[in-house]
């Protein structure tokens, strides 16, 4: 069952027939339509805020800062090692940067600028990847960004966040104004149903509980853990083990760097197995630092649902998740498939 303390949005069952696209019209927005309202809140409360851009601004949902604040807007043109490095300029000099491309390009293509000028020196710019994860229309796999968790969240000072909808990205963008280090934030072209509302609580480093079965021992039988907007099909497929007797639960893992230790380990330990689901490579991704952490802490059994050291390809999005198995059968069936591998 849905877990009252979460807040979630009451359309969240609403996309009929185990998808998350289509059904009775739930809400639907992109991660970076959130991340657009929230680099406009976020410049009206702080006028250190500033926007750099990649030739992007349609794309990257920087028009309406750009609109609201000219003076504080630089376009870079395609030149993302630029992009970065003005970025970490202007944040060593106490501005706090926003810097926006596809995510395939930034941090894909200036990683090292990145890495050399941000991440060593621990300063204050946001790093933004958009069209992240396998949705990105028809742009197939040059623009289908599937590595770019493992690439930053092994960078020492950096914060990774994957929002799971526009309401969470709108949030992280705030809290990322603020936290006074380098984050990377990733952000989606699609529209998915939009799982939180105002009231959810969002904290950097701070997992949500989402999905609580009612069992008489206590003990879950899967505890999931999930991350950004494919966090819509694991609670549709929560529900549909739920009616078929299988308790599990689900903790959206917006924050990937640093990890909630405590959520993780608290959720694993009532667990007879652990499950994670990501819109990326099953290398080096949520799966990847969730697996870390048990091995080192608390030693479970672990499937990690993902990309399966595969590159995207052109494909509605409905198309893409069946073909990568983030489909809510294809998530049901693998969580079944995981606890007959036994258990603790």
């Amino acid at each position: 069952m849905l877990n009252p303390d979460a807040h979630l949005a009451l359309n969240i069952f609403s996309a009929g027939g185990g998808s998350a696209f289509g059904g009775d019209n739930p809400d639907k927005a992109a991660t970076r339509e959130g991340f657009g309202k929230g680099v406009v809140e976020a410049g009206k409360i702080d006028e250190r805020v500033v926007v750099l851009t990649a030739d992007l601004i349609e794309s990257t949902n920087v028009g309406a800062f750009q609109k609201e604040f000219p003076d504080r807007f630089i376009e870079m043109g395609v030149a993302e090692q630029n992009l970065a490095t003005v970025a970490s300029g202007m944040a060593a000099y106490g501005k706090i940067p926003f810097f926006t491309s596809f995510a395939t390009f930034n941090p894909g293509r200036n990683w090292e600028q990145i890495r050399t000028t941000i991440a060593i020196n621990n300063v204050h710019a946001i790093c933004c990847g958009m069209h992240a994860g396998l949705l990105t229309g028809q742009d197939g796999a040059t623009h289908q960004a599937l590595e770019d968790i493992a690439m930053m969240r092994a960078l020492p000072n950096m914060i990774v966040i994957s929002a799971c909808d526009a309401e969470e990205a709108r949030k992280a963008t705030l809290a990322a104004a603020k936290v006074g280090k380098p984050v990377y934030m990733r952000f989606a072209r699609e529209k998915m149903p939009t799982m939180t509302t105002a009231e959810t609580p969002f904290e950097i480093g701070k997992a949500n509980v989402l999905w609580k079965a009612k069992v008489e021992s206590g003990k879950s039988k899967v505890a999931v853990f999930a991350t950004g907007p494919v966090l819509h099909n694991v609670l549709l497929a929560a529900k549909q083990l739920e009616e078929e007797g299988v308790a599990t639960s689900v903790t959206n893992v917006h924050t990937i760097k640093p990890l909630d230790e405590e959520t993780i380990l608290r959720e694993a330990a009532i667990a007879d197995t652990v499950v994670t689901v990501e819109e990326h490579q099953v290398h080096g991704g949520l799966g990847g630092a969730i697996a870390e952490l048990l091995s080192q802490k608390a030693p479970t059994p672990l499937t990690i649902i993902g990309v399966q050291d595969r590159f995207g390809q052109s494909g509605e999005a409905r198309e893409l998740y069946e073909e990568y198995g983030l489909g809510v059968s294809h998530i049901v069936a693998t969580i079944k498939k995981a606890m007959s591998r036994g258990t603790k």
